[in-house]
């Protein structure tokens, strides 16, 4: 259906993140950390990348914006944080992030988004 690399330092999110990716039929693969979404992304090949904003060693933002700068390989980016004053919403936009959904998030509104950006219909 679609390749998803999950990134979230939180590993209860991660997992609850990519539980109902797969139960939509996508391929998920994971990343604690900005970094650790770098260095994986190159393997992975993800259509489509939910990133979380506050993380250590490599927040979410310098993330989005290395992937923006040909990281990426053209992956769609949705941040999924907490974090949502205009100002954030802004310097997403600034980046170049394709959607952002704010926690708590609805799982309903977090698969619309992830297939619409992976280019995927509904199932059923």
């Amino acid at each position: 259906m679609g390749r998803v690399l999950v990134v979230d330092d939180d590993e209860v999110i991660r997992q609850l993140i990519a539980v109902n990716l797969q139960l939509e039929g996508f391929e998920v693969h994971t990343a604690v950390d900005g970094q650790d979404c770098l260095d994986r992304v190159g393997d992975v090949g993800p259509d489509v990348i939910t990133l979380d904003v506050m993380m250590p060693r490599l927040d979410g933002w310098v993330t989005a914006l290395r992937l923006r700068e040909g990281h990426g390989r053209g992956a769609k980016v949705v941040l999924i944080t907490a974090r949502a004053q205009e100002d954030d919403l802004r310097r997403g936009r600034e980046i170049g992030v394709d959607a952002y959904l704010t926690k708590p998030f609805d799982p309903a509104e977090l698969i619309r988004v992830v297939r619409d950006l992976a280019g995927v219909g509904s199932a059923g």
